[in-house]
């Protein structure tokens, strides 16, 4: 059990790691060479029966690499923001944003009175990118049906906080296929139908109508 923690820490302090990479790709104007301002904020618990959350009840390994204060793409900014607007704010999230406005979902998701989103950083992108091949990636892109599909998978039309989804173990997209949720210390295991797993970043990010849990993988409701 030690040795599964140990080497579970190791994991997610590599994954913090990797995204200040990516963010230092995005503009090193987002954080600074001395690295972030404040420290990650522990989760709250129990947790709210709505759903919402606030800053203070953020967790996970690199919640302390995003923006911080008020600035742009923080999740002081996003807290006021709809939740599509919150996504395209965040320097993190420009491929997420992308399929957004190319799906015709954008709409959508800020006017829903309560949705989660579980947003991919555009690591995750990349590396789907990669596992599929360059001819395949961008033929998701072009279909609007697929891509629709994949980025409806994304979102669940409820809104939850971490104790929420640690409760409901499984949630249904709305897509319509299922996402199985696991806690896992300092952060959350969310696996597909394809039985790949992603695991939270930084989760129980507000926003104006929902809920947003950064992750490192892209999810898919089947194979493309």
């Amino acid at each position: 059990m030690k040795r599964t923690m140990k080497t579970q820490r190791l994991l997610m302090a590599g994954m913090a790691a990797l995204l200040a990479v990516g963010i230092s790709a995005c503009g090193g104007d987002v954080i600074g060479e001395q690295g972030p301002t404040s420290p990650a904020p522990a989760p709250a618990a129990p947790g709210n029966p709505d759903g919402v959350t606030n800053v203070a009840q953020m967790f996970g390994p690199a919640c302390a690499q995003l923006p911080q204060g008020g600035t742009p793409g923080s999740a002081v900014r996003a807290a006021g923001l709809g939740t599509a607007d919150a996504i395209t704010a965040s320097p993190l999230l420009r491929t997420m944003t992308n399929a957004l406005n190319q799906s015709g979902l954008a709409g959508q998701v800020n006017s829903e009175p309560g949705v989660t989103v579980f947003a991919p950083y555009d690591r995750g992108f990349t590396n789907l990118q990669q596992n599929l091949g360059q001819p395949r990636y961008d033929a998701l892109f072009a279909d609007k049906a697929k891509l629709t599909d994949a980025v409806k998978y994304l979102v669940v039309v409820k809104r939850y906080d971490r104790a929420g989804l640690a409760g409901a173990k499984n949630v249904t997209t709305l897509q319509g296929g299922s996402l199985k949720i696991t806690d896992a210390g300092d952060t959350m295991n969310i696996t597909d139908n394809a039985g790949t797993t992603a695991h939270v970043l930084c989760g129980n990010i507000p926003t104006r109508n929902g809920t947003l849990f950064l992750i490192d993988n892209v999810l898919q409701p089947r194979q493309p």
